[in-house]
């Protein structure tokens, strides 16, 4: 049986679901990754990480996990097909989202980062983890513009809390490696991975088996990238 984000017996005493105020970037001290802060990377990469931007919103994982159609994805791995560990789903530019709190996202994204990025963002992925069994392996979202151009990509985690990985990609010289940041994600977390970071870096989402709960990951992304 799935496990599904639940919402808690006291949820009626919760205050309504609203985004908090993202504070203008301030780069953080030394190499340390503070919450609120933009911390500077290597290669022209930075990531901000806002904790509880989205709150009062224990109901919303339960609800999109009721009314998303989820698909499930299978790939190629060596010389078999295999299920991919976790169910997707893509909204393309102008698509209706399944959440009016998406869509409340997606435009406070834009209006706070847009100036910065040159663009709005414009579409939103999703990826959901049933339990710590799903995971995502080691990439960058460097399909299309991001190969090549600095951009930005917000993540959104929404139910049981999942660590996100992030390190330098090696080089073809097979320098660059170095140990990996780690970034316990709750629920309502903000991540921001902006400058060169989708294709100079890469981000995991490990299994763990000592998760067991449900989480979806929101990916806000501008056109072209993915």
């Amino acid at each position: 049986m799935t496990a599904a984000f639940q919402p808690t017996l006291f949820d009626s005493a919760v205050e309504q679901p609203c985004f908090r105020t993202l504070p203008p970037a301030a780069r953080a001290a030394g190499d340390s990754v503070g919450a609120g802060t933009r911390t500077p990377l290597s290669a022209g990469a930075w990531v901000e990480l806002h904790p509880n931007w989205l709150r009062g919103a224990q109901a919303l994982p339960g609800r999109l996990v009721q009314t998303v159609d989820w698909r499930a994805e299978r790939r190629t791995m060596y010389d078999r097909v295999v299920d991919v560990p976790r169910l997707v789903r893509f909204y393309g530019e102008g698509e209706p989202l399944p959440h009016p709190l998406i869509a409340q996202g997606l435009s406070l994204l834009s209006d706070h980062f847009g100036a910065e990025l040159g663009e709005p963002f414009r579409t939103v992925g999703m990826c959901r983890y049933r339990d710590g069994a799903d995971s995502v392996a080691w990439h960058g979202d460097d399909i299309g513009r991001g190969r090549t151009e600095d951009t930005m990509v917000a993540i959104l985690s929404l139910g049981t809390a999942r660590t996100l990985l992030l390190r330098p990609r090696r080089r073809a010289d097979g320098a660059g490696r170095s140990a990996s940041l780690r970034f316990p994600l709750g629920h309502g977390d903000l991540i921001v991975m902006g400058g060169s970071c989708q294709r100079t870096w890469e981000h995991c989402i490990p299994k763990s088996a000592r998760v067991r709960g449900s989480r979806i990951s929101v990916q806000f992304r501008p056109r072209g990238v993915r």
